[in-house]
């Protein structure tokens, strides 16, 4: 099954078909090595991320005090440093999961949340709330409400939008996607400018998208809700894997397309709303990290979504650590450090692609 799927795969990737990487021809014992490898290194380096970014920052922090259960170096590492740190762990790992999750639905290696839209509704709902004053709804941040109803609203009208004889168009899906993403990015910006001074301010703060300390409360809401939908995605490792080669060979080998392609939306949906409610709009790790891991360690969907959640997650988390000291006191926030990194990286994609749909 595994062999007839790389050569399916890498057929696809020689005839133009709409496949997302090509995957070198390995023996399985190759494949389990570098898939068992890879998913080790990751678990590594996500854990690793946990334990020792905490502990940066643009002051030090004494291990002393902290055993000691000291002020303010505690509290400054319990409350702020530890929170943000998991904060970007789990929302990198849940937009990764999500970009992975659309590029195998779409079978496109550049489909991001932003190119269906997604994050645009989701922004335009947040935005709409923080514009209301509607901080925090029955103890639960207001943005959380906001970026749900956005982003069901913007994946119920691309999805309708994209729909032909009952099955959804890839194509469509992404016009549509791009479209409606230009129209929420208008109204965001009409909204901030009848504000007032401090919503606007706010607004223009949760757009640049930066990892902020957060209650842990909200990030036990995020945990479950990343944990609960990146188990049902990965126990449907095998419908993506026969998706990313296309729809009729997935349907030809059992997989009811049209309800696996809806569950997979509705999940990265709600992924990419949880994420950047707390988070603000944080793009390119939805694309980096999918593309990297699917280019060189594999394919295999059973392999590629843990290790993209888990080095999605490291690598926001990185961002953040970074944009805190560089220019310490003041901080660079982590869209922008993926940006700076994320935007060189996609040209140089795109010039690869070039080559290849030429071929």
């Amino acid at each position: 099954m595994v062999k007839s799927f790389l050569i399916a795969l890498e057929d696809r990737q020689h005839t133009g078909g709409g496949t997302v990487g090509l995957v070198p021809m390995m023996t399985p014992r190759e494949i389990s090595a570098l898939s068992r490898n890879s998913l080790v290194v990751s678990i590594v380096v996500f854990l690793s991320a946990g334990a020792l970014l905490p502990w940066v920052g643009a002051g030090p922090i004494s291990i002393v005090h902290v055993l000691r259960h000291e002020a303010p170096d505690y509290d400054i590492l319990v409350q702020l440093r530890v929170t943000r740190t998991l904060l970007a762990l789990f929302a990198g790992g849940a937009l990764s999961l999500a970009g992975s999750l659309f590029q195998a639905m779409i079978r496109d290696a550049l489909a991001t949340p932003y190119t269906l839209g997604i994050t645009g509704g989701a922004s335009l709902g947040a935005v709409v709330v923080i514009a209301g004053g509607w901080q925090v709804i029955w103890g639960i941040p207001g943005t959380w409400f906001g970026a749900l109803a956005g982003a069901f609203s913007v994946l119920s009208l691309v999805i309708g939008s994209s729909l032909h004889s009952r099955r959804i168009s890839a194509f469509s899906l992404l016009l549509t996607g791009i479209a409606i993403n230009s129209v929420c990015a208008a109204c965001i910006i009409v909204l901030g400018g009848y504000s007032g001074m401090s919503r606007s301010f706010s607004i223009a703060h949760w757009l640049i998208g930066s990892i902020d300390a957060t209650s842990y409360a909200s990030l036990t809401v995020l945990f479950l809700v990343v944990i609960i939908l990146g188990a049902i995605i990965l126990m449907q490792s095998r419908s993506w894997n026969l998706l990313a080669v296309g729809e009729q060979w997935a349907a030809s080998r059992g997989v009811r397309v049209p309800t696996v392609m809806r569950t997979g939306y509705i999940a990265g949906s709600l992924l990419v709303a949880g994420a950047i409610a707390l988070t603000g709009p944080i793009g390119f790790v939805g694309l980096i990290v999918p593309h990297l891991v699917r280019t060189r360690v594999s394919a295999d969907h059973r392999v590629l979504l843990p290790c993209v959640f888990f080095f999605g997650g490291a690598l926001l988390a990185i961002c953040d650590a970074l944009g805190r000291i560089l220019i310490a006191p003041a901080e660079i926030p982590a869209g922008a450090m993926l940006a700076l990194i994320g935007g060189p990286y996609l040209v140089w994609v795109i010039r690869r692609r070039k080559p290849l749909e030429e071929a």
